[in-house]
């Protein structure tokens, strides 16, 4: 394992809004999409990342970052950072613009991670969770009364889930929206990945491309085009190595970030699904993600107001030659159902060791 490196497991944070305002959330329905990009900056600036490429829809926004993901809805907002950034400082002024220029109000926050590679290397507050967790109890309005937090734990030393939840409603209806009862989203972390495919991630030295046109050439290569067929995909591959990408397929994003370096790697994969899919479109998806990184752990956090879709998982994943390790349920304000699950290849040297 390498003394030090780049941190590829990320943090995430989800906020949604509600508002009254029929210029903002009438006929045209952009709400948050109203924003400007020097507003969007402006956030970006406070977690220390900026965009390098984007692509939008009928439904929403999608910006790839210099430190992954950022997804705008009307009333939803997603940013996914990794390395050191300090996502949670996006709140105060994510909160201000919504608010001032949008006349939006906060219904709902939900934050996850896994556990970091380098947890030293990370700056305060994310030396620990229980300093997160104060830094959101403080930059969250006191109308988001509900509130839980919760380390989820696993049999793998090396992970474990961290989620804080709030809302204004003490529900466990998805965000306190009916609409979304039947979404679950999926996010998934691989670490130890296979050496040789962990290679389709670095740039030819002297390639003379770009990061957008190097990234399609990645997402061809590697298979990721075909993880979703449907899905309009926005790439990027940064220099010498690493590559992020964002899909839009009509309301539902997916993103995929990767860190290839031998002794640290890692690669994150989210989507979002519905209980009434069809049950083999969750394998082949899982399939195809399984063959494109070859991961000896994955961690799986599956969060829908559904109790079932967590079982499409681990269905999909061990006749893929994976062992569920630990699986572990806690339920969340606003949020839904979390279950956590964790997955060692049992042709691995972790396997073999645990066994």
């Amino acid at each position: 394992m390498a003394v030090s490196g780049f941190e590829g497991f990320e943090k995430r944070l989800e906020l949604h809004f509600f508002g009254d305002d029929p210029k903002n959330m009438g006929t045209l329905g952009l709400g948050l999409r109203l924003l400007d990009f020097d507003s969007i900056q402006e956030v970006l600036d406070e977690v220390q990342c900026t965009v390098v490429s984007a692509v939008a829809n009928h439904y929403f926004d999608a910006y790839v970052l210099s430190e992954s993901s950022l997804f705008v809805y009307p009333t939803k907002i997603i940013i996914k950072t990794c390395g050191t950034t300090q996502l949670l400082k996006s709140i105060p002024p994510l909160l201000r613009h919504a608010s001032l220029d949008l006349g939006l109000t906060l219904s709902s926050c939900r934050y996850t991670r896994g556990n970091f590679i380098f947890p030293r290397a990370q700056p305060f507050p994310y030396t620990n969770f229980q300093n997160e967790v104060v830094y959101l109890e403080e930059s969250l309005p006191a109308a988001l009364c509900y509130r839980k937090a919760s380390v989820m734990p696993s049999k793998t030393p090396s992970h474990a889930w961290h989620v804080f939840s709030a809302s204004t409603q003490n529900t466990t209806c998805r965000f306190g929206d009916s609409d979304d009862d039947d979404l679950y989203t999926l996010e998934i972390c691989m670490t130890e990945l296979d050496r040789d495919l962990a290679r389709n991630f670095f740039r030819r030295p002297g390639d003379d491309k770009n990061g957008d046109s190097a990234g399609k050439e990645m997402t061809e290569l590697t298979g990721i085009s075909q993880i979703n067929p449907r899905a309009l995909i926005c790439d990027f591959a940064f220099d010498p190595c690493g590559y992020s990408m964002n899909g839009i397929d009509g309301d539902r994003h997916s993103t995929i970030h990767v860190t290839p370096e031998d002794g640290y790697s890692y690669a994150s994969f989210e989507c979002v699904g519905s209980v009434y899919d069809d049950r083999e479109e969750v394998v082949r998806m899982l399939k195809k993600v399984v063959q494109v990184f070859r991961p000896a752990t994955m961690s799986v956090s599956t969060t829908c107001a559904s109790h079932e879709a967590w079982t499409r998982v681990a269905g999909a994943l061990e006749p893929l030659g994976f062992k569920c390790r630990s699986c572990a349920a806690d339920e969340f304000p606003a949020a839904g159902t979390v279950v956590y699950q964790t997955f060692v290849d049992r042709r691995s040297n972790n396997y073999n060791n645990k066994s």
